[in-house]
């Protein structure tokens, strides 16, 4: 499962993903579905991954036009594009102090992979409370506040490179930074890969059952009865955007007809 991200800790644009990934691979059976662990990443497989990511990303981007970088063409996208120069400086700076070297993390010309974050299988609450970190907001009132001057300050997660802890804004600056964060029109922030994809066959496998008879031992395989569901309930279709506009303009109208009767 992903969560796709926008922004930094300095309300810049910085595209990136949290993945959490289970520790090993489901493998199907007649009977049920085994989980078959598997030992950590090692170092060496961490950069190999990366240099795959960086590659396929910077195709992807060619194969869009994206590459070489052409003139934001509206505004909606010249928000995005000065934010990001914005950041381009900070990496400059930051290029004077190399990262540190730490356990399965690479760093290769501006893309980075981190993949030292473990949890235990029982370790609920830390699951919860790092899904809550994958899709948390881009902004958390209690980092803004008012400075003397009149402007708003942000105090950033961590000092930039340079020493600076906060950043001052007028109305319209932060307005004008937290426009640049706004994802792209229907994207999905969250995605669901492999067994937990919507149309995997061994989602049913990964579901709680709310009528489970016994729960089986740890490392058994889980039976296929247990895992049944009746089918879902059909939804109704959801509208779109501008039918929800055009049916709120309506009301609109039919209010204003109405207090123009009256009176």
């Amino acid at each position: 499962m992903s969560f796709v991200q926008f922004f930094g800790s300095a309300l810049q644009v910085t595209p990136h993903f949290h993945s959490l990934v289970p520790g090993g691979v489901f493998v199907p059976q007649e009977s049920g579905v085994r989980f078959e662990a598997l030992p950590p990443p090692t170092q060496s497989e961490v950069e190999r991954l990366l240099r795959v990511v960086r590659q396929r990303v910077l195709r992807l981007l060619e194969n869009r036009g994206a590459l070489p970088a052409q003139g934001p063409e509206d505004a909606q996208q010249a928000y995005p594009a000065h934010s990001l120069q914005q950041r381009l400086r900070w990496l400059e700076l930051d290029v004077l102090r190399p990262p540190s070297k730490q356990p399965r993390c690479s760093f290769l010309e501006g893309f980075s992979l981190h993949a030292n974050t473990h949890l235990y299988a029982n370790d609920r609450q830390g699951l919860e409370r790092l899904c809550r970190y994958g899709a948390r907001g881009a902004l958390a009132l209690e980092r803004l506040s008012r400075a003397e001057d009149g402007r708003i300050a942000w105090r950033m997660k961590r000092p930039l490179p340079d020493g600076t802890t906060h950043l001052f804004f007028t109305g319209l600056e932060l307005l004008r930074r937290v426009a640049s964060l706004i994802p792209p029109p229907r994207s999905n922030l969250t995605r669901f890969h492999g067994v937990f994809a919507p149309g995997a066959k061994l989602r049913p496998f990964q579901l709680p059952q709310a009528e489970a008879e016994a729960k089986p031992e740890e490392g058994s395989e889980l039976p296929l009865a247990a895992t049944r569901q009746e089918p879902p309930p059909e939804r109704t279709p959801r509208r779109d955007g501008a039918g929800l506009l055009k049916q709120e303009f309506r009301a609109g109208r039919v209010r204003l007809r109405q207090v123009w009767r009256h009176a």
